[in-house]
């Protein structure tokens, strides 16, 4: 199935199904929440902040950010006129997802009541209000979503994305390198005639696999004028063949054989590289013909430089019992120079761009929602997380951007 047919399909189903699916508008105000199925934004105050109105009574509820971390603030009103932040009291429990609760008591500064924590991101969570005003006890409740989205699971499975817990792991200081495979010494020979003659017969072709003292080809000696037997001096696999019935052999090799039953991979390395890497470190080769990857140790690094390309040469050593790896072959390598572990980390392929944050996705139930994250460091395969998250929160750690396109698709902004 190719990703138009897995994407468009998706994105229209999503489109029936998806709740609360962009970021809430809520500029320095509690913005109305953005159910699909609200007739009407919010009414908003002189303050900006959701207007929550019982008989006379009204609470005027924003989230302010201008220049301090985000907060609630709350003022008063009864019969359309403020009354002084003292006049009452205030509470706001927020649920979001992840069975998280937060809690904000409301004490009086100035002419507005302000809420006792940070409203951290995401902006998204369900939000209920407890007022009490003139000994009346005055309730509300509200969804208020943004970076939130359902997916069902079948349609998520359908998709191909999948969801891993956080966790703790390991951050490696790697260098990508280029390398050659090559024969390894010793288990490579040139087959050069004993004694010059004509060819009376070759036995084996390019690409034979051969034994030790196996009969190549036979030669008449031009000195004794009598047959004799050309054999592979050892065990492994015909290279080349430059010889037919008839030629005449001499000096020249007629046959190379090499045991390629393991590679050497030499790495080219310029620059700094070649004074961070040394003999003993991990690398990880990958054929560029099929992306195929093995892991080996480099064995040393070569005391001169390569004439042609002035770069200095490390060595390791590939098994190759499979025979899928080629003499002569380009491939690429990266070379761990130095292993960090880390409290928490996450895939690189799990990070998205939303507004001006990195997040990643998380999933309960059927429910996606970002998560802002601070980061650390990075290799070429995952980032550490400083903030933002926590072990074994479940992350859509594959086709991540779909989950992104389904939550950016309604239009919605967080203006801040």
């Amino acid at each position: 199935m190719t990703l138009r047919q897995i994407f468009f399909p998706l994105l229209l189903s999503l489109g029936l199904m998806a709740c609360g699916g962009g970021a809430d508008d809520h500029a320095h105000g509690e913005g109305g929440d953005h159910d699909e199925h609200a007739e009407a934004e919010p009414a908003k105050g002189a303050h900006n902040g959701r207007l929550l109105t019982e008989g006379p009574y009204t609470v005027e509820l924003a989230i302010f950010e201008d220049g301090v971390p985000p907060e609630y603030r709350a003022w008063l009103y009864k019969d359309g006129e403020p009354l002084p932040p003292t006049a009452g009291e205030l509470t706001v429990v927020l649920s979001r997802l992840g069975d998280i609760t937060d809690t904000h008591e409301f004490a009086p500064k100035d002419d507005y009541l302000r809420g006792s924590l940070e409203v951290y991101e995401p902006h998204s969570f369900d939000v209920a209000v407890t007022a009490r005003i003139d000994g009346q006890i005055l309730d509300w409740s509200f969804p208020s979503y943004e970076g939130r989205t359902t997916i069902p699971a079948a349609v998520a499975k359908d998709a191909g994305i999948v969801v891993a817990a956080a966790g703790p792991g390991v951050i490696r200081d790697e260098h990508d390198v280029q390398g050659l495979l090559t024969p390894i010494e010793g288990r490579h020979a040139r087959v050069v005639a004993r004694f010059p003659g004509p060819v009376k017969a070759v036995r084996v072709g390019l690409g034979d696999t051969v034994r030790a003292g196996q009969a190549l080809a036979t030669v008449e000696s031009n000195v004794s004028l009598s047959d004799y037997a050309l054999t592979a001096p050892l065990a492994g696999t015909v290279l080349a063949r430059n010889v037919a019935v008839g030629d005449l052999a001499g000096e020249q090799p007629l046959f190379e054989i090499a045991d390629l039953s393991a590679l050497w991979v030499d790495l080219h390395l310029f620059g700094a590289d070649a004074q961070h890497i040394t003999p003993g470190l991990p690398v990880e080769v990958t054929r560029l013909s099929d992306g195929v990857s093995a892991r080996t140790t480099l064995d040393r690094v070569l005391p001169g430089t390569a004439t042609a390309s002035q770069s200095t040469v490390a060595r390791a050593t590939v098994d190759n019992a499979d025979g899928r790896w080629r003499p002569g072959a380009a491939v690429r390598a990266r070379v761990t120079v130095a292993e960090q572990p880390v409290d928490l980390m996450v895939p690189l392929a799990a990070l998205q761009r939303f507004r001006d944050w990195d997040v990643v996705f998380v999933r309960f139930g059927d429910d996606y929602e970002i998560r802002p994250l601070e980061l650390g460091r990075r290799d070429g395969v995952n980032v550490e997380v400083l903030g933002g998250l926590k072990a074994g929160d479940p992350v859509v750690v594959a086709q991540s951007y779909l989950v992104k396109a389904d939550i950016e698709k309604s239009g919605a902004s967080h203006d801040h």
